[in-house]
Parts: C-alpha cells; structure tokens; sequence
C-alpha cells in the first residue's frame, strides 16, 4: 500500500523519494539519532510491535527501535528502516512477511538478516521489499502471483532478488503486485494484473518478473503510489496518472472503468505527492491541501459525508500539510509542527482517538513532531522524532 510522502523539498530530488512516506532517507533533517516508532489499533498478529497482541486506541511509543528512519505498514505486518541500513520487521509472519525464515508471527520488531544497506522500504498485503543503497531491489513474503519478481511463485521467508532491476530510485506496491521508478523515470511492475494494474494493456493474471508500463513514453515519473488494486504515478509536471481497478472511480478520471494503461487523473496540475488506501486515491498539493477521490462508505475522502467521488474533490479540514498516508480505510496527514491529522475508519482504534469513523479530518490529541505514517488494516505506524 505504499507510500506517504512529504512535501516539495523532497519531490525535487526523484533519485532519493521515499515512496512509504516521502522522507529523503539519510539526509541529516531526518536520519537524526532517537527517531522512534509509536502505533495505534489492532493488535491480533502483534502488528503494534510492542510484544502482546492486545488492541490499543491512542498511539503509544513501540520499544526496542530508534535511530529510525522510517516506517511501512503492510496488511498486518510492518517494517522500520533504520538509520544504519537495517531493516525490522514485525507482526503477521503467516506468509513470510517478516523475513525470519518461518511463518511464525512476531509480536516485537526481529532483524530481517541479510540487509544492511537498505535506503527505502515498502509492503504489499503479505510481502516486503527493501530499495538497497546499489539501486537493487529485495522482496520477501507471499508470491502466489510473482510480486516478489523473482520470476517464481514460490513463497520466500528470507529476502531474494527481484529479477531484472538497476538504477531503481522508488519502489511501491499493492495488494499483490509491486512497482519499481527507475533513474530514467520510467517504470516497471510485476505481480497481479487481473484489474489492468500492471498498466501494460492487459488483465494478466500474474508477471514474475518486472516488464514496463505503457502509454508513459515521453513522461518523467517522480513518484509511485500503490493501492489495493490501482496505482498512482505523479508527473514531474504536478500532474497524475493511474491504471487498474476503479470500482469506486479512485483512478480519478470521471469514470467507473477499470484502466489497464494509464490515464490522466483529472484536475490537478499541481501536486508534489501521491498515495493510495485500499479503494481510495490521496495527493498533496503545492499549497498544502489535500485532494481525495475513490471509495468513501468509511469517510477516507474526508468530504464530510459518505459518498463515492470519481474525480477529486478537497479533503476538509487541512491545510498546511506536509506529509500525507493511508491505511486500508483512514488515512493520516502530517500538519504545522508535525501535528497528525486522520479521518476515516476508526473502528479499532487506527485513528488513535476513541469514537467512531470521522468523515472529516480530525487533529489527534498530543501527538506531534510526526515525520512519517502509515497504516494498515485496522491499525497505524508513525514515526516521530525527538
């Protein structure tokens, strides 16, 4: 599900965009010592890391990690990147998703072996993957329909080799597929394609190995977004583009067809970062503002009501943003002074407020100095700094 992302001062360096949460990782405002993880909502695979699987409503500071660089969260699994290039992991390890060689979940963060010197990190719904410092890529985690690029179906708990790939300045992912911006910005997908979000004019099944795009020649891509089954590609002009399902019209092109190439998001020319829940499309704008479109039967378009919107609209009740993410039905947004902002789902407690959905963006009690976010089902992971 993939990325949250910063504003301007890091869209213009495409080579280092993080595309979890749009930190520029390793750079000396955010690489700082005592960086810490805190998290909120469901607990049942220990996806809250703090070793019970007991649920939480309010964020609470995750033990065992800080000099982090940032955080990623899967469908009930997250990881930490830390300042030194290593990489934890915690929570549903059903599939392989937290890279210890078992199935076994964990309830507090675990070593992912073999990677040291990882600069970006994302998930899919049960896999994982780590942009390393040489452009090369790593996956590991469920691969039914070959999302870990590895040119098998092949299950892996322990990191391998996505096939193919060099120079990679951005990686995302979906529900079961994933995508890679290389130097050139140009793009690559593999994994499932079955709702066109491969974007290669076809409903495939599956693609083992990466393969690129189509309908992007002549565009530089500066930034990916992967949601359940759609992707987001922002433009070096502020402009977007999105293929794959869209059901509930999160492709944002005024229409319910599902795309297998990409098409034009309408109306907005100026957005500086893109990100995706599971049904529903999330862009900052130069100015601060935020802009929703797709499904919105849990208020994730923050439009102050429950209804679908096939182009995008404003998200109310923000301004001054700078970092934007999104879990399976909420979504998250850093403001002035490193304020979160969520709305949305709230059922378990994902907004970390007691209460129920918020239709409209909220402020969240007492919890500032935020840099990154991120959530899953039913749960969130931020990162903060000291």
């Amino acid at each position: 599900m993939r990325p949250l992302h910063r504003r301007r001062l890091l869209a213009v360096a495409v080579v280092t965009v993080v595309t979890v949460s749009g930190l520029v990782v390793g750079s000396p405002a955010y690489a700082a010592p005592g960086n810490t993880v805190w998290t909120s909502g469901l607990n049942s695979d220990g996806q809250l890391g703090n070793g019970t699987t007991t649920n939480r409503t309010g964020f609470g500071q995750m033990p065992g990690l800080t000099d982090v660089a940032d955080v990623a969260g899967g469908r009930e699994h997250a990881l930490a990147l830390l300042d030194d290039g290593t990489v934890y992991a915690w929570g549903d390890g059903s599939m392989g998703a937290t890279g210890q060689g078992n199935l076994t979940d964990q309830r507090s963060p675990v070593q992912v072996a073999g990677i040291t010197t990882a600069v970006q990190i994302t998930t899919a719904h049960y896999s994982s993957y780590a942009r390393l410092a040489d452009g090369t890529v790593r996956s590991w985690g469920y691969n039914a329909t070959g999302q870990l690029g590895d040119g098998s179906t092949t299950t892996r708990t322990r990191p391998v080799t996505v096939s193919g790939l060099s120079g990679v300045t951005q990686i995302a992912a979906g529900r079961d597929m994933a995508m890679a911006l290389l130097g050139d910005g140009t793009v690559r997908t593999w994994g499932r394609g079955t709702a066109g979000e491969l974007g290669n004019g076809t409903n495939a099944s599956r693609r083992t190995t990466p393969g690129p795009v189509s309908g992007l020649a002549g565009m530089t891509i500066t930034e990916l977004a992967g949601g359940r089954n759609h992707v987001l590609a922002l433009r070096s002009d502020g402009r977007i583009m999105a293929w794959g399902d869209n059901t509930y019209g999160q492709v944002g092109d005024g229409t319910t067809t599902n795309r297998n190439t990409p098409v034009l998001v309408s109306g907005i020319t100026n957005a500086v970062s893109v990100h995706a829940g599971a049904e529903f499309s999330v862009a900052l704008l130069a100015d601060g503002t935020v802009r929703t479109w797709g499904r919105n039967n849990n208020g994730q378009l923050s439009s102050g009501n429950r209804t679908n919107r096939s182009t995008p609209g404003v998200a109310n009740g923000l301004s001054g943003i700078t970092v934007i993410g999104a879990g399976r039905d909420h979504a998250l947004a850093v403001g002035a002074g490193g304020q979160l902002y969520g709305w949305g789902l709230n059922n378990l407690g994902q907004l970390g407020v007691s209460g129920g959905t918020r239709t409209t963006a909220v402020a969240i009690s007492g919890i500032n100095r935020v840099a990154s976010v991120h959530g899953g089902y039913g749960y969130s992971v931020i990162m903060r700094t000291p």
